[in-house]
């Protein structure tokens, strides 16, 4: 790896590697990527707070434990961002909402501590929608990320300060959660790749939390990383998911499991009846199915089970459980954009009473049930992260319509989160200028599966990070 001021545009492998064999020291890696930040940052806005004395002070520590010839992380030396909706001790866990803007953090969430014990250097606090609940980042906190590829296109969101970071060179790896395509559509939007493990797989809590999560959060929700290439995705994700015994829904499974002696077979899925499909996403996806052939897996087009009522039940699920909380907070402390955005997801869905709510729960694990038999035959799904390439800024409170049929577009988003298994987003090419890319998903606890296929993807796509391209 070359000393210069390009160091930014390492990766997190080849970064840990120079930094253990001496090629170059922590303080060099994060003096450049505080250069980018500098440069980059105030064009897009990915990154709401900046932490360049801390990520200095951490680089130097680094370096003495490098001199030292102490034990080494798998992520020593590595600078990443951690999304503004979980705790870092020292900072605010703002969620986008004015009313936490000086709600700060006493001691670090599990994934930023695994992060950090993994030798990782925070050097940005990334921005997020507000109460992390659009598909696009802005907010009347820290105001709206752009999308580095193009201004009038959505990073995607909640996670699109991540996104945005991670794909201009402003961290090697970024942290984010998805509870309805939050990782995987801004890594969509913004070319790079992004992993939604299966819940339990990587702790997630929230130490300033006054109230413990409800039940659909703890169904659906993860933490997961973001970065420019799968083999960086493998090594962040290992790295967070580790054990703290503050998540008693964490689940200790290995990360790899034996291979299959027989060619892994591969659902198709790029139809769903009135939900339009983009003919660029169309290629996209079989080009997948033609790379993954070529690889050796067998690609067969078919239809998911109950897949237009597993997105519907994640609405049902999400919204009735979300009204005593994030719904309430909205309409107390959002901003006008978060409220009709709100209004429009809202918009014909009456509030189920108690046996409603217990009901759609039921159903959930019979949903669940005939995709766990499904992924018996077929271990792996090929389909799209959105039905649509990536949404023009505010789509979604343009109006109902518009709305609506965003909603609809994200149901591969949707019905994946609804069942809380793995998937992962992965960069195919470019359409007209913006990202376009697939979405791979298993079942549960096979990470290992959707790291070895997008790996196929990403290989023989060969698209070329924004990093590498033209300056910004």
């Amino acid at each position: 790896m070359s000393l210069d001021s390009t160091l930014w545009r390492g990766s997190a492998a080849s970064i840990a590697a120079a930094v253990r064999k001496r090629e170059v020291s922590c303080r060099e890696v994060v003096t450049s990527v505080l250069a980018r930040i500098e440069e980059i940052n105030p064009r897009i806005n990915a990154l709401a707070e900046v932490l360049a004395e801390e990520a200095l002070a951490s680089a130097d520590a680094a370096d003495r434990l490098v001199a030292e010839g102490g034990p080494l992380g798998p992520l020593h030396g590595v600078p990443v961002t951690i999304k503004i909706n979980v705790d870092q001790a020292g900072h605010a866990t703002t969620n986008g909402v004015v009313a936490m803007r000086d709600h700060i953090a006493h001691e670090d969430a599990p994934v930023v501590a695994n992060w950090r014990n993994a030798g990782a250097i925070m050097v940005g606090r990334s921005n997020t929608a507000t109460y992390s609940s659009r598909w696009f980042t802005d907010n009347a906190v820290h105001g709206r990320t752009l999308n580095p590829w193009h201004p009038d296109i959505t990073p995607g969101g909640s996670s699109g300060g991540a996104a945005a970071a991670v794909a201009s060179g402003m961290g090697a790896l970024a942290h984010g959660n998805d509870i309805g395509g939050s990782i995987r559509y801004p890594a969509y939007a913004c070319g790079v790749a992004g992993l939604r493990p299966t819940t339990g797989r990587v702790p997630a809590f929230n130490p300033s939390a006054t109230v413990e999560r409800s039940i659909t959060p703890q169904m659906m929700s993860v933490q997961g990383p973001l970065g420019r290439s799968i083999a960086d995705l493998r090594i962040g994700y290992h790295a967070m998911a580790r054990y703290d015994a503050r998540d008693p829904g964490w689940v200790p499974v290995p990360h790899e499991f034996p291979a299959s002696d027989v060619p892994v077979r591969v659902a198709l899925f790029k139809r769903c009846p009135g939900i339009p499909l983009d003919p660029a996403v169309g290629q996209a996806l079989d080009s997948a199915a033609y790379w993954l052939s070529q690889a050796g897996y067998e690609v067969e087009e078919v239809d998911l089970p109950h897949f237009a009522e597993a997105a519907e039940l994640w609405r049902v699920l999400i919204n009735d459980d979300s009204r005593r909380s994030i719904i309430a907070g909205v309409e107390q402390h959002g901003d006008e954009a978060m409220r009709r955005s709100q209004a429009y997801m809202l918009a014909g869905m009456r509030e189920t009473d108690r046996d409603g709510f217990l009901d759609a729960l039921a159903r959930r694990q019979t949903l669940a049930r005939s995709w766990s038999i499904f992924l018996q035959r077929y271990p792996l799904v090929l389909l799209p992260v959105s039905w649509q390439l990536p949404a023009r800024q505010d789509e979604d409170i343009a109006g109902l319509e518009q709305a609506r049929a965003l909603i609809d577009a994200q149901s591969p988003l949707l019905a994946t989160a609804m069942l809380g298994v793995p998937g992962i987003s992965v960069p195919t090419g470019l359409a007209e200028g913006i990202p376009v890319g697939v979405q791979l998903v298993a079942w549960r606890f096979r990470e290992d599966l959707l790291l070895q296929a997008g790996q196929v993807i990403e290989d023989a796509a060969n698209f070329t990070p924004l990093t590498d391209r033209q300056a910004l």
